[in-house]
């Protein structure tokens, strides 16, 4: 398990949990967080950059070991996000970049056509693009043909801890899909993370689940421990599911 590393976008990964950075009742809790999850990546929306003041620019209390990963929240179209992108690359000097394109103001449901058009644009130019987008099995394959390093296909509408509530068709694209799946939005609970992990995705995005908790440091050192569970075990291979009941010790011959 220790050399089960997870190599993606020229980043060897130790941990298979990707933190937001948003919600948190304050920036100072963050360098907790990475340290109890052991995440190594945290996705951070390009209009926190604040360079002219270090208190509120989200960079200055990031690790330096810590990967980031700009994301184009705010984005209504493709066109938008392209341009987020560009100014996050210059930022943050990486070419990672997390499309989010949302023009639903109700469900905050991502736009999954105008996100394909925009990992085609982004990865011709050399981005390592990560796709938001809504678990459906062509949008998928239309973003892995243009380009994508992973999709991200949401859980449940995003913010709302509800859990794995797309789990038959996240395991469709995890069948289907070469492409790294990794679930965003909407996980809940350490063991929907676990669960995901079980079916075989690649990674957890995490975010409202740990801020909103009583206590985020243990809720990040929960989903920690739960995705290496989940793992694991997908690792190990579940065992085959029966309709009947099997004895797991002889029931006859014993007094003989």
């Amino acid at each position: 398990m220790n050399r089960d590393f997870f190599n993606i976008a020229g980043m060897e990964l130790k941990s298979r949990i990707f933190i937001g950075s948003g919600k948190f009742s304050n920036n100072e809790l963050i360098p907790e967080i990475i340290k109890s999850s052991q995440a190594q990546v945290m996705t951070v929306a390009v209009r926190r950059f604040d360079f002219q003041n270090p208190k509120e620019n989200i960079l200055s209390y990031l690790p330096e070991n810590i990967h980031v990963m700009p994301n184009t929240s705010g984005a209504r179209n493709a066109d938008e996000a392209v341009r987020i992108a560009h100014v996050a690359k210059k930022a943050a000097k990486t070419d990672l970049i997390k499309i989010e394109i949302i023009n639903d103001n109700k469900y905050l449901l991502p736009d999954n056509y105008q996100t394909a058009k925009a990992c085609e644009i982004l990865a011709k130019e050399g981005f390592k693009v990560f796709a938001y987008m809504n678990a459906d099995l062509y949008a998928a394959r239309d973003m892995q043909n243009a380009g994508a390093t992973a999709v991200m296909p949401l859980g449940a509408p995003i913010g709302t801890n509800k859990g794995l509530k797309t789990k038959e068709m996240v395991r469709i694209l995890i069948e289907e899909i070469t492409t790294p799946i990794i679930v965003d939005a909407g996980i809940g609970k350490p063991s929907d993370a676990c669960e995901c992990m079980e079916m075989g995705c690649a990674a957890i995005m995490i975010n409202t689940s740990i801020s909103s908790s009583q206590n985020p440091v243990l809720m990040a050192e929960a989903f920690k421990d739960a995705v290496n569970a989940g793992r694991k075990a997908f690792l190990a291979k579940l065992g085959a599911v029966s309709d009947r009941a099997k004895a797991s010790s002889p029931l006859t011959d014993f007094l003989n």
